[in-house]
């Protein structure tokens, strides 16, 4: 039956593509990744918590925010196929022709959560609060995080305190002065200002200072995993899932090009686990391999080495590598309901994780000149396919 799957689907893969195409669509409609609508005014540090999220540097961040109205533009990260992050911009708020009807109608009910960025020392904020306040209207239960950015215009030429000072605030927590310095009794000063201001609107408060290594603050993220608690405090499961996914793993890869894979194989990976899902047996299995290829080819292309990626398919294929023989069996199980769909779900997205980073693996090995070992291969496979299956049961456990 595999083989004749296996045969089947190269004889008809460019016809199968648009159906490939078609079904990612639905999965993408069915399981959102979290979508951050960022709010204020220009120079407010929208993009700067954009790079902080995904590590991505400023040149592809400006080159993948695609304009979607007049006055907004949506970022896919890393790619609008496989997305794992979204980040919603609205520009122009402090204009006087901006109605935020307009983003209300198109992406009102997409956002997951409103980020509102305000400097922290900048008072003009009404056309902000405005706007805020419409959206607050439009949908109360949406979380609304304000981020009080650009803290240390309150002290310039100086660090910042040594250890972060701040917590998560509520809307209606006091926000009191860590110590009498008058830097400090200002920065707070004018913070609870903010707070009060906006309290009516927003859930949360965060103190941020996101800067560039060359300003030389001692900590360019300053506030940071408060940042990263706000958020996962707020999003909805599946979301949060997502964000934490990325964040684990982030942490624990050194190597540049490895890093910037990350995000790829993940979106990738959480499509499938999504098609793994789907409650019909197989239908899962004669997308996987569609999904995989795509995923590879996008791998490849990012690293500016498509011959890498062809050559690596062909090498998956010789190997076994990619377990449609296992999915196979997997499928079986969606006869008994719920057991299989988690299964499938685990199964597929397993898999197509340790895909990806054999194929980083494989990459690395080619670029630095080394010589390739089949074996060698196999065993990294398994190993990550191992470590991915322990993750993926425990994410579809809760």
């Amino acid at each position: 039956m595999i083989g004749r799957v296996q045969k089947w689907w190269s004889k008809k893969r460019a016809s199968d593509d648009a159906e490939v195409q078609s079904r990612l669509d639905e999965l993408r409609r069915q399981n959102p990744a979290p979508l951050f609508w960022l709010f204020g005014k220009t120079q407010s540090g929208k993009t700067s918590l954009v790079r902080f999220l995904t590590g991505a540097e400023d040149a592809e961040i400006g080159h993948g925010f695609q304009p979607c109205t007049r006055f907004s533009r949506i970022y896919d990260f890393p790619s609008a196929e496989a997305p794992i992050l979204r980040f919603l911009d609205t520009r122009g708020v402090d204009e006087p022709g901006y109605d935020s009807s307009v983003d209300l109608a198109d992406f009102g009910k997409q956002a997951h959560v409103v980020i509102v960025t305000v400097k922290a020392m900048d008072h003009a904020q009404e056309n902000v609060l405005k706007h805020v306040q419409a959206i607050r209207t439009a949908k109360p239960d949406r979380p609304i995080v304000l981020v009080l950015t650009c803290l240390h215009d309150a002290y310039p030429q100086q660090q910042h305190p040594a250890a972060y000072p701040f917590r998560l605030f509520g809307a209606n927590d006091t926000i009191p002065a860590p110590n009498d310095s008058p830097s400090m009794v200002a920065l707070t000063r004018s913070m609870e200002e903010q707070r009060r201001r906006f309290s009516n609107v927003v859930n949360s408060i965060v103190a941020l200072d996101l800067t560039r290594p060359e300003e030389g603050f001692s900590e360019p993220a300053y506030g940071g995993p408060v940042l990263i608690e706000s958020l996962l405090d707020v999003l909805p499961d599946a979301q949060r899932q997502t964000l934490e996914a990325f964040e684990a793993a982030s942490k624990n890869i050194q190597e540049v090009h490895a890093r910037k894979m990350l995000p790829t194989i993940l979106g990738y990976s959480a499509l499938a686990a999504s098609a793994g899902a789907i409650p019909v047996p197989f239908v899962s299995l004669l997308m996987l391999p569609g999904l995989q290829r795509r995923m590879v080819a996008a791998l490849g292309d990012s690293t500016g080495r498509p011959e890498a990626a062809a050559r690596f398919l062909e090498t998956a294929q010789k190997l076994g590598l990619g377990q449609l023989r296992r999915q196979a069996a997997v499928e079986l199980l969606k006869i008994v309901p719920y057991v299989g769909a988690i299964s499938g779900a685990a199964s597929a997205g397993a898999a197509t994780y340790a895909l990806g980073k054999a194929f980083a693996h494989f990459d690395a090995t080619i670029r630095h000149g080394s010589v390739f070992d089949g074996d060698e291969l196999r065993r990294y496979y398994q190993e990550q396919l191992e470590r991915a299956r322990s993750t993926w049961k425990k994410k579809e456990a809760h």
